[in-house]
């Protein structure tokens, strides 16, 4: 492959050293060249007032929105052209918005899966969102077949595969919904690298993406954060959502007083599980869901 015209981790002005040479809409998010097989994308903290939620699920795994500040998002310009960019012969180009006109180039990625999730716009409404999934050019992951039983490695169209926006009966129901869809559940999957936290348990569809602090007491933001989620298997999950386990900071499992320990061991739960790879971004969940568990750590 043709040796990358930018530097990890060097910054650059983003006009000068970039849209004047290649090409491309300095003040779009994704960024077409039309002069060059390149297309460039920006995320950055500033995308949260419009819905945007992008983020490294793992070391090789990068999520990241689509274009769209108003109304549902479509696979319309950028978004078509991140979408068929394999196709193409388009080569994506991945920086970070670092201050007012400067980016830093983290790395060359390209697209391997897509979904829809429920988002707001820039005026607060609810709306379907589109999340990419990117890997770093040359990594290899290891991803299991079932995290696409439903969903084809990225096709020509989502559509065409059943993958649709849903229709305002199924929009109504989501509000109210557990994690375990979509492009969050896809995050979540990610994040903790295709098994389960606890067990290592890697059948992924037995498992589910639960949210450490409920839908329902958390915001807008909370509730896309994948800090704010964890992949367990069911028995877990269970007794998670009920409040009758919680973890540590440091990842060990808490069992409540109100089951017996012989239940729990019936049911096979040791008391000495641990999560092993929590990272200090999850604790300000945990804190609060302890206060739910009714434990003084």
């Amino acid at each position: 492959m043709e040796k990358s015209p930018f530097i990890p981790e060097y910054i650059y002005n983003r006009r000068t050293d970039i849209n004047s040479i290649y090409g491309g809409n300095w003040q779009s998010g994704i960024s077409p060249s039309a002069n060059h097989p390149y297309i460039f994308i920006f995320s950055g903290k500033s995308g949260h007032q419009h819905g945007y939620e992008d983020g490294w699920d793992n070391p090789n795994v990068f999520s990241y929105t689509g274009e769209g500040q108003a109304g549902d998002m479509k696979f319309t310009k950028g978004n078509l052209a991140l979408r068929d960019h394999k196709k193409n012969g388009k080569r994506v180009f991945l920086f970070e918005n670092v201050s007012k006109g400067y980016v830093k180039f983290k790395c060359e990625v390209e697209v391997f899966d897509a979904d829809y999730f429920e988002t707001h716009d820039t005026s607060g409404a609810t709306r379907i969102g589109i999340k990419f999934f990117f890997k770093r050019i040359g990594a290899n992951l290891p991803l299991p077949a079932d995290l696409f039983s439903q969903t084809p490695i990225f096709a020509d169209s989502l559509e065409k595969y059943g993958i649709v926006p849903p229709n305002s009966t199924e929009r109504k129901g989501l509000v109210n919904s557990r994690v375990g869809q979509g492009a969050y559940r896809k995050s979540i999957i990610h994040r903790w690298e295709y098994k389960c936290a606890v067990t290592g348990f890697n059948k992924l569809d037995i498992l589910i993406a639960s949210h450490i602090v409920p839908w329902a007491d958390a915001n807008d933001h909370e509730r896309l954060d994948v800090d704010n989620g964890l992949l367990l298997s069911p028995t877990y999950d269970a007794l998670f959502d009920r409040n009758l386990i919680s973890f540590e900071n440091n990842g060990k499992i808490i069992l409540s007083d109100e089951i017996n320990f012989n239940a729990y061991k019936k049911i096979g739960v040791t008391g000495k599980e641990k999560i092993n790879n929590l990272s200090f971004h999850n604790y300000k969940y945990l804190d609060r869901h302890r206060i739910r568990f009714n434990v003084n750590i």
